[in-house]
């Protein structure tokens, strides 16, 4: 279809002319929506109202299995679906059940085909629910919170209109109410909050990471049930692949913690070893430290004790301790069939030609399988040198860049396995395929990995073999000083620290030096949270998260003085919290009388000019 005929169909179901245009570069959106509205016109003619075209934009749009697309179309076309939330409910009902067939009837009742809502039964739920807050409504007025009756009030009606339940609301609240008064009309005083790291304050109010990572607070998938999690992709082998996996752990929450042993764990890494072990943890599951020995020539042996010494020093044991290295065999004898599949090639553009989003494609893409396979076990007898040829994947990755090396030449001696490899496999080839053989169920990463998921799920699919899920957080980032590994490896061997414990550091080594306990640093990391998004906090907040310590009262070089009047002929007795923002840890008590000491460095009779 020409670009201007699909403008023209997509402008005529309401987009406007800028979205249109957005829609038709995105190649595979348009030509769902092409046929989702091919679909439609032709059960109800050219002319679509904007509502459906709407719910045919999201459907194409959000729906991750295009061949639901004309099912759900249908229910579209014919009036069953009306609403966003009806088509939400229809599209997690198909993610979630990727067998064929479907059931109808039970699509049908999770979607709410066929269910009428009267006004009366709108009017008799919200009645209901503003007299079980009736007493707060009259005492808070307009300031109370609206939105929590309309939840309610959904709860009740999952099917109702959201606008009518509003307008029910908003017209029972006016009854009960009246009109809005001055003081009503006044803003309501802002509370401050606590624990924003950017700004230095740290809260004392901060849930415990356990309670963070509990599976129904980050709603992640429940094991076995990859599927339904949004952009896995599912094939004829999934559910049985699935099948075997759940026999295998039983159900059992699997995370890994996999360092690269070429530095010193730092900050950064203590929320990814919290985030880890601590899922596992607060879910009843287990936690791999899986060494990333794929790099040679950066590894060193005491880079693998530091590391397994801070996991265990932050309060964590691993369920095993394995490497990437155990499963060379296996690997390589996954690339020789990706190979045999027709998914990876032997290439010999040099890293130059390769680097960055768009590079030019390789000459060598379209080889001959069989030339593949003997030039591959050429690389692996060290027939080639490095550099001069590699193993590509086939696929285009979610940043853009496009066949990603899977094994490269490398004549450095590993540690473990000695002189055996010259070919070394890469993380993108490593990551995913390690993960299904511990039967990983969630692989956690840093929000820099996201643009790897889709290869993550591509390669296991195009194996056959179990494949996990990849689920992204943000990382922890401090101002003011230096996180990178990179970095630091730079300020180790240029002399500019003394090594990789200097306490002007912050890897966790060095921080131990400087006195900090484990459990400040597991409370900096609960106080940054699980979230999202990049972490960023000032380093300042970091000794405010110390809650072992005691308040003691002390001088270095004190002198008395006197009170006058003296407060008592006797001393008295003050009881002073030991921790000022948690009471429940005891008290001390200080003595107040008639002669008080000061610090001689703090006190002056006369002051200065």
């Amino acid at each position: 279809m020409a670009a201007e005929e699909a403008l023209g169909l997509f402008t005529g179901i309401g987009l406007s002319e800028a979205k249109a245009r957005e829609t038709l570069r995105n190649g595979a959106l348009s030509a769902l929506l092409r046929r989702a509205v091919l679909q439609a016109r032709s059960a109800l003619g050219p002319a679509l109202d904007k509502a459906t075209g709407t719910l045919l934009y999201n459907a194409a749009s959000r729906l991750r299995d295009p061949k639901h697309l004309g099912f759900l179309v249908g229910y579209i076309v014919r009036r069953e679906i009306l609403t966003d939330l009806q088509l939400s409910a229809a599209l997690e009902y198909v993610r979630s059940h990727p067998l064929e067939p479907l059931d109808v009837a039970d699509f049908e009742r999770a979607c709410g085909v066929g269910v009428c809502v009267t006004p009366e039964q709108i009017e008799e739920a919200v009645e209901a629910v503003i007299g079980e807050h009736r007493a707060e409504l009259l005492a808070e007025r307009y300031r109370f919170n609206m939105g929590l009756l309309m939840g309610e009030a959904r709860s009740r009606l999952r099917w109702a209109d959201g606008k009518t339940i509003k307008n029910e609301v908003d017209l029972q609240v006016l009854h009960l109410l009246g009109p809005k008064t001055e003081a009503d009309l006044e803003k309501k005083p802002k509370v401050r909050r606590k624990g924003r790291l950017g700004t230095g304050m740290v809260g004392t109010e901060t849930r415990s990471l356990l309670e963070q990572l509990r599976g129904e607070a980050l709603k992640f998938h429940k094991p076995g049930e990859n599927y339904k999690t949004e952009g896995y992709v599912v094939t004829p082998n999934t559910m049985a692949l699935l099948k075997q996996h759940l026999a295998i752990t039983g159900g059992q929450v699997r995370t890994r913690f996999p360092p690269e042993p070429n530095g010193i764990l730092h900050i950064g890494h203590a929320k990814a070893i919290n985030f880890n072990f601590g899922y596992a943890k607060a879910n009843g599951g287990v936690c791999f430290l899986r060494y990333d020995d794929t790099n040679p020539e950066k590894e060193e042996e005491k880079y693998f004790t530091a590391i397994r010494e801070m996991v265990e020093w932050l309060g964590y044991q691993p369920y095993a301790v394995t490497h990437a290295s155990d499963y060379f065999d296996q690997l390589y004898t996954w690339a020789l069939e990706l190979i045999r599949r027709g998914q990876a090639y032997v290439c010999h553009q040099k890293v130059e030609e390769i680097k960055g989003h768009n590079p030019p494609p390789s000459p060598w893409r379209d080889r001959p399988v069989e030339e593949s396979l003997l030039l591959f076990e050429d690389m692996r007898k060290g027939k080639f040198g490095e550099g001069e040829a590699t193993l590509r994947m086939k696929l285009v990755m979610e940043d853009g860049k496009m066949d990603p090396v899977a094994y490269r030449v490398k004549f450095t001696p590993h540690h473990r396995t000695g002189d055996k490899w010259c070919i070394y496999p890469t993380y993108d080839y490593t990551h995913c395929l390690c993960d299904s053989i511990e039967h990983i169920t969630h692989s956690l990463c840093t929000k820099e990995f996201q643009a790897r998921r889709s290869s993550y799920f591509w390669l296991c699919n195009a194996l056959d073999v179990y494949c996990p899920v990849q689920w992204e957080y943000g990382r922890l980032n401090l101002l003011y000083t230096v996180v990178s590994k990179r970095k630091i490896i730079r300020l180790v061997e240029t002399g500019a620290v003394r090594d990789w414990d200097d306490p002007r550091l912050f890897t966790l080594t060095a921080l131990r030096r400087r006195g900090f306990p484990p459990e400040a640093i597991n409370n900096f990391c609960a106080r940054v949270g699980a979230r999202d998004g990049m972490g960023w906090g000032r380093w300042m907040c970091l000794p405010a998260s110390v809650v072992t310590a005691g308040r003691p009262v002390g001088w270095c070089d004190s002198g008395p003085g006197q009170h006058s009047p003296p407060p008592s002929p006797q001393a008295l007795e003050v009881l002073v919290p030991n921790f000022p923002a948690d009471e429940s840890r005891g008290f001390h008590k200080v003595p107040f009388q008639t002669t008080i000491y000061i610090e001689e460095t703090d006190f002056r009779e006369v002051s200065r000019p």
